[in-house]
């Protein structure tokens, strides 16, 4: 039996969604379809294919080993032919759409003139940015919606199965607004515990810098604590409070200089995460994608022989 021939788009796309939303019902909101028609086209395909895609429970569905197999292979081929689809539909055959995913590390200097520089290279390219945790975006590169994930990334479990490329290093730094309180005296770390602390999320792979931090400095974090991956967020309270921020030093480098926030000198720094760039192998990188890796790779040497900002 050929069973290539018995395998429709609409199978794929169901399995695929399945997989996105971890459950039928959430599926066939998605899709806009019933939840009899979810089970019985998943159905169909497990036929098709003789194996298990999903083991079900209460909860919902997980992939099967076969799932995750299967995964590999049509999450490109549904992508592929969504790409070419639009491109003939905008007959822009020399342009095209990037995803590019965006961990906040990099979102407020280094993509930026990324996006600038592929602009100014490519006239018709449309640059599609997605923020958000490490966990969610590799997420998303691992089933095609993304093409690419710019940040630090390297300890997420996520990343089994992608490819990373180091771009350069980035440490983290203690600021507070100019003015602040501590900046009027010698600074004795014990003093930050009586300030409230900005911090990215729990469980994130630049927290774990952040933690270091103050590991280093052998003091406790204060109690009062704002935990968020939110730059603006971030940036607008550690202005207007007495509240300090261990951020990422790209985040900050333009406050810095322009007098806004003010490094507080605590005798050490964490040395710092690897930034780079996180593909999918097992899946075909579009012309946008090797014109956003070309334009990373510029920027990262540039960073690292002080070039750039």
């Amino acid at each position: 039996m050929n069973i290539d021939t018995r395998i429709k788009f609409r199978h794929l796309v169901c399995f695929l969604e399945v997989a996105r939303q971890g459950t039928l019902a959430r599926a066939a909101s998605k899709l806009a379809v019933s939840q009899p028609a979810i089970s019985k086209t998943l159905k169909e395909l497990e036929e098709l294919l003789t194996a298990s895609l999903f083991a079900r429970s209460k909860t919902g569905v997980s992939l099967t080993e076969a799932g995750v197999a299967f995964m590999r292979y049509a999450g490109p081929c549904v992508q592929a032919l969504r790409d070419g689809v639009n491109s003939l539909r905008e007959a822009q055959y020399a342009s095209g759409t990037l995803r590019l995913g965006v961990l906040s590390t990099v979102e407020s200097l280094l993509i930026p003139e990324v996006v600038r520089r592929l602009h100014e290279r490519h006239p018709a390219l449309v640059a599609s940015v997605i923020t958000g945790p490490s966990a969610y975006l590799l997420s998303q590169l691992h089933v095609g919606e993304l093409d690419l994930v710019v940040g630090r990334m390297t300890d997420s479990p996520q990343i089994q199965g992608l490819t990373f490329e180091h771009l350069y290093s980035e440490s983290m730094t203690l600021v507070a607004r100019a003015g602040h309180p501590l900046l009027s005296a010698p600074l004795l770390r014990e003093q930050l515990q009586d300030y409230p602390l900005v911090l990215p999320l729990a469980g994130t792979t630049i927290r774990k810098y952040a933690d270091a931090l103050f590991v280093q400095c052998g003091i406790r974090q204060p109690r009062q604590r704002l935990e968020t991956l939110s730059l603006a967020l971030s940036r607008r309270y550690v202005q207007t409070s007495e509240a300090l921020w261990i951020a990422p030093f790209d985040a900050v480098q333009l406050d810095l200089r322009r007098g806004e926030l003010v490094e507080l000198d605590l005798g050490i720094r964490e040395p710092g995460g690897s930034v780079g760039i996180c593909s999918n192998p097992s899946l075909p990188l579009s012309l946008a994608g090797h014109w956003c890796v070309e334009v990373l790779r510029e920027l990262g040497q540039a960073y690292r022989e002080g070039a750039f900002p």
